[in-house]
């Protein structure tokens, strides 16, 4: 009976031995790991939001006369006005005649009397400070140049209309096609004008942001079509109504496009700073553990890995910002550290 126990024992032995030289290998051997020192830095909470950006000035301008249609030529170019020519504002753009109206208008008339109503005003004025006449005729011929000056602003004003007119510095977006000198109707769109140069953007913002969004608070644009340039653009408005349905309010982005890389009906993410902190520790996200009991890191010391229990805060573009549990200058351990137990052997490879 007892030779039949000793093959047991020895077994028991053996592997109990093997154990053991495994937990020393497993306790002697430094695991390599990458370290990063621990710095102050500032880090910005970001909302992010898409949408479509549209022109902030837009304008569509339709003929206020019926007449012929003349596109005009463009001083910069030498050549017609096309779509895409950049337009300055009071650039004349297409002209319409007629000669029926431009008659029954008499500009030339129209100076003439404001002519001679004036040049009498001015005689009985003077004849009056001499007793020559009295003061209802000094009257009568004020109110005539006066009668006279309206009809001249009048028949400007409706020669004006001839004419089609940039109202603001922009690019010409749309211009519908018409042979020269073809007659056109009243009211027919024949132009329209948009600036680049400032754009907007409306937003839904949820609920939880109000007490976080402000007026003025900065936000950078992106586009696919431009994945290295980033814009510049404020929160310049906000609704105080919150959608009861949605849950969420109203904003809206200015975004300055001097540099026209941007274009009306884009599709683009805006990055809206609703809070910054400046000297605070941040570390990359990744290097975390989250486990159920919190949130830890392992800091290098000599060489050895020391656990730490951390408390973190505000968190964008993989960085998150710790407030309690690391000190700057400490070694933060960034790469290795995911089989790491406290007071485990570690190699730091880049000292």
């Amino acid at each position: 009976m007892f030779k039949k126990y000793i093959p047991i024992a020895f077994l028991a032995l053996l592997l109990a031995a093997c154990n053991n030289q495994q937990n020393r290998f497993s306790t002697d051997i430094a695991i390599p790991v990458t370290i990063q020192e621990v710095k102050l830095s500032s880090i910005q909470e970001v909302f992010t939001a898409t949408g479509t950006i549209v022109s902030e000035y837009e304008s569509k301008l339709n003929t206020q006369s019926s007449g012929e249609y003349y596109l005009q030529t463009n001083p910069r170019t030498g050549k017609k006005y096309k779509m895409g020519d950049a337009v300055k504002q009071g650039d004349v753009v297409i002209k319409i005649e007629d000669r029926e109206y431009e008659n029954n208008v008499n500009i030339n008339g129209a100076k003439i009397d404001l002519d001679i109503s004036k040049m009498e005003f001015e005689k009985q004025t003077a004849l009056y400070e001499k007793g020559g006449v009295t003061l209802r005729e000094k009257v009568n011929g004020e109110k005539q140049w006066v009668s006279a000056q309206k009809n001249y602003e009048n028949a400007l004003l409706q020669l004006a209309k001839m004419k089609v007119v940039a109202p603001f510095d922009g690019v010409i977006t749309n211009l519908p096609y018409f042979s020269q000198g073809v007659r056109i109707e009243q009211n027919k769109e024949v132009l329209q004008i948009m600036s680049y140069k400032e754009m907007v953007m409306d937003l839904m913002l949820p609920e939880s942001q109000i007490t976080k969004v402000s007026l003025n608070q900065k936000a950078w644009i992106t586009n696919y079509s431009i994945p290295d340039d980033t814009l510049s653009g404020k929160l310049n408005q906000i609704s105080p109504a919150i959608d009861i349905e949605s849950r969420t309010f109203k904003g809206r982005l200015a975004i300055d496009n001097q540099e026209a890389k941007l274009r009306p009906g884009m599709f683009v993410k805006a990055d809206i700073i609703v809070d910054k902190k400046d000297s605070v520790v941040v570390i990359p996200k990744d290097a975390i553990l989250v486990r159920a009991d919190g949130k830890a890191v392992f800091v290098a010391r000599d060489e050895t890995a020391r656990e730490r229990k951390i408390t973190t805060g505000m968190e964008n573009n993989g960085m998150i910002e710790v407030t309690k549990g690391l000190q700057p200058e400490e070694r933060l351990i960034i790469k290795g550290f995911e089989t790491l137990k406290d007071r485990s052997k570690i190699k730091v490879m880049n000292k």
